[in-house]
């Protein structure tokens, strides 16, 4: 028996493999989250440097990438051994604190791990061992590093947003989860209702409720669900929204003035769609009598 046989009779074996696999990925997805945006403001500077024909800007020496330099601790440099990586049982292991200098490390790196492998062994557990699978992985590990990037810069990069768009519309050249026309529909009826809201509420209010990056995002989610799902995103991401911003009002008194990122509510928004769209459509439409 190969080991493909094998992971099409043992679902358990395959969702425990998934898992695994995904937290690895979650832990990269650490380095993309907290290393994408400086490259981004890096490459911003050299370009606005460039365009005024000056060399003022002070250009790092070191090379910055998502693969050098080797990971280290903020506070006294310590790279981080191989042994002191492993996704989630590190953290555990070290108790929280870095083993050069005894600094705290922050929880956020396991629990993205952890989310990371519970939505990969979701997906291998809805699907199996398929084409399905291996695309709603790219979508749930683009969806998480763009819903801690937003939180954290209000920034939803085109480096993931795009791509990820294309292989929504390339997965559905073969039907995986939807026809071709339904996917390019979506992709463009994504874009242009929230790009319409944008400037609807600018042109009553003068002021931006969005960004670009939000209508990328949605146009990606189009893409790989097909224009049907896309009421059913922007119902939930609303939803999500609502609730969450009222809970951080209430918990934490923000400010009402303060930007909430958009992105986060249209990525869980997303996921919920992906997996359970059409029985909440069902629902629904049993409910209220329409069908």
């Amino acid at each position: 028996m190969t080991i493909i046989d094998y992971l099409n009779t043992s679902p358990a074996f395959l969702i425990t493999a998934v898992a695994l696999f995904g937290a690895t990925v979650g832990s990269f997805l650490n380095v993309v989250i907290h290393r994408l945006p400086i490259m981004m403001e890096r490459q911003w500077q050299q370009q606005c440097a460039e365009l005024s024909n000056t060399t003022e800007t002070a250009q790092p020496t070191e090379t910055f990438n998502l693969a050098k330099p080797d990971s280290r601790c903020p506070h006294c440099g310590h790279k981080i051994r191989a042994w002191e990586n492993i996704p989630i049982v590190s953290y555990l292991f070290l108790k929280g604190h870095c083993s050069g200098c005894g600094a705290s490390i922050s929880i956020r790196y396991p629990i993205i791990e952890a989310v990371t492998a519970a939505l990969s062994a979701l997906a291998a557990w809805q699907f199996g061992l398929s084409w399905e699978t291996a695309g709603a992985l790219l979508l749930t590990w683009s969806l998480v590093s763009l819903t801690m990037i937003d939180v954290d810069h209000q920034l939803l990069p085109d480096s993931i947003t795009l791509p990820f768009l294309w292989i929504g519309l390339a997965l559905n050249l073969f039907g995986v989860y939807t026809d071709l026309g339904s996917a390019v529909m979506g992709a463009m009826a994504g874009y242009l209702s929230l790009w319409s809201i944008y400037w609807g509420f600018k042109l009553l209010t003068g002021k931006e409720g969005m960004g670009y990056g939000d209508f990328k995002l949605l146009a990606m989610l189009g893409a790989f669900m097909g224009w049907q799902a896309l009421p059913v995103v922007i119902l939930l991401s609303s939803l999500v929204g609502a609730v969450i911003g009222i809970a951080m009002i209430v918990i934490r008194g923000r400010d009402h003035n303060i930007p909430i990122p958009f992105g986060p509510y249209l990525a869980i928004a997303g996921l919920i769609a992906f997996y359970w769209g059409n029985d909440i459509t069902s629902t629904y439409m049993r409910i209220s009598g329409l069908s």
